[in-house]
């Protein structure tokens, strides 16, 4: 039997199993595309609802870049002070450590810690009694030797006398004259042991050398005390006026200098830890005389007269020196000043096209919120500060106090009427109503409407 006459006949219809199988594809491939694009355009127009809505007067034509709120400020003219900014250290003008000038035991502490005291002010005392006789055993001795001295010069006298009438030998009238010279010496010996003695006396009361603040007592009466004492009685620290130590930039050492010898005042503020708070104010007073190699700084001084003590010796303060003022310059907030690849720049605001511009300037000083222009800008133009990163030359922005531009002509909602239609809540006239009877939904031709409008009115 022949095998092909098993074999069915292939009909009209019949597809090869081969072509069925390509076309499968081609369709498969076909609709997944068209899915995916139906997911991207759904997803850019949930994501983008504004742009979705068509501009006024812009249907059927090309959609302009959307508008970026931003927030501007005017470039003003003022006084820029140009402030140096370095951490210091308030150090005394004067730290004098309190020690007894004699030996002897504490007797009385006159003073309490941390009191403010003045220059010559009675401390403590010292056991007086040994230089109290120490003095009268001087002033006794010079005593003495004064009589010795006055009962020589009357012997020399009449020696003289007796030399003139020829009467004694010249010998006893120069070895009296030596005596008296001799006395004369031990006097003056006396007079500066007792002079000694009155001074030891008056060591005997501790003073303060200088004004200032006292510290914590280091000794207790009844002690024995001496000069050698490492800790001494106590510490004075001058504390007003006082001084704050702070390091400059080598770069600024020969403005300082030169402000320094021309006699320019320089304010100089100390600020708390924080910069929170102004600590006191005062004026540069020294500039040091050589770099520090380690640092590249140099150390400057400023004083202050600190009258309500609210500077400590060796507390940390932030100074800020006012080297000088520029006088009209023109500033604009920190924010406002952006950087490129072809120096700095800012958007300028055009007011009546509510649109910015980019303008390349030079910047000068800045202090801590303003910024200097020196070129570039003028006071008065108004510059972008916040959402400037959105921005490029020529892009069109809204203020932030501008009002919400919404569509116009646009319906709320309902079917647009025609001009000269009927008015929301009148009644049609009659026959009127093939007029604005809805057109058929199924695509009909003319003459198919034609049709329908005929049956309707019959």
């Amino acid at each position: 039997m022949d095998p092909k006459a098993e074999t069915p006949h292939a009909g009209p219809d019949a597809i090869p199993r081969k072509h069925l199988s390509r076309r499968s594809r081609v369709v498969g491939g076909l609709l997944a595309l068209l899915i995916l694009g139906g997911t991207g355009w759904l997803t850019w127009h949930l994501t983008h609802p504004d742009a979705s809505k068509a501009a006024p007067g812009a249907a059927g034509g090309r959609r302009g870049p959307v508008a970026t709120t931003v927030g501007v400020a005017t470039a003003e003219s003022s006084s820029l002070p140009v402030i140096l900014e370095a951490l210091g250290t308030v150090t005394p003008q004067s730290t004098v450590k309190v020690r007894p000038q004699v030996s002897g035991v504490m007797e009385k502490v006159l003073f309490k810690e941390g009191q403010v005291v003045r220059a010559g002010d009675l401390l403590a005392t010292i056991d007086a009694r040994p230089f109290e006789l120490a003095l009268m055993q001087a002033s006794g001795q010079r005593q003495r030797d004064e009589a010795q001295l006055a009962s020589a010069r009357v012997t020399l006298a009449r020696f003289k006398t007796l030399l003139g009438q020829d009467s004694i030998a010249r010998q006893e009238v120069d070895t009296q004259a030596a005596l008296v010279k001799q006395l004369e010496g031990t006097v003056v010996i006396d007079k500066a042991s007792e002079g000694t003695a009155k001074l030891n006396l008056g060591y005997a009361r501790v003073v303060a050398p200088i004004s200032g603040r006292v510290g914590l007592r280091t000794v207790d009466v009844g002690n024995v005390v001496s000069s050698s004492d490492a800790n001494g009685i106590v510490l004075i620290t001058q504390i007003s006026p006082v001084d704050v130590v702070f390091a400059v930039p080598q770069d600024m050492a020969g403005e300082l200098q030169q402000s320094a010898v021309a006699g320019k005042t320089m304010q100089v503020t100390a600020l708390d830890r924080t910069r929170s708070s102004v600590l006191e104010s005062g004026v540069f007073s020294s500039l040091d005389n050589q770099v520090d190699t380690t640092t590249g700084t140099v150390k400057a001084k400023a004083r202050f007269a600190n009258s309500k003590l609210a500077l400590f010796p060796s507390q940390f303060v932030n100074v800020q020196l006012q080297l000088r003022t520029i006088e009209n310059a023109v500033t604009v907030p920190v924010a406002a000043m952006r950087r490129g690849n072809e120096g700095d720049f800012v958007y300028v605001l055009n007011a009546a096209e509510r649109t910015v511009s980019l303008r390349p300037v030079k910047r000068g000083q800045a202090t801590a919120d303003k910024i200097q222009v020196t070129s570039g800008l003028k006071a008065g133009e108004q510059v972008i500060t916040e959402g400037a990163d959105r921005l490029k030359d020529g892009a069109p922005v809204v203020l932030q106090g501008d009002a919400p531009a919404g569509p116009r002509g646009a319906a709320s909602g309902g079917k647009r009427q025609r001009p000269g239609g009927p008015k929301p809540g009148a009644s049609a006239p009659a026959g009127a109503e093939t007029a604005t009877a809805e057109l058929p939904a199924d695509g009909a031709s003319s003459p198919q409407r034609r049709r329908a409008s005929q049956a309707e009115g019959a």
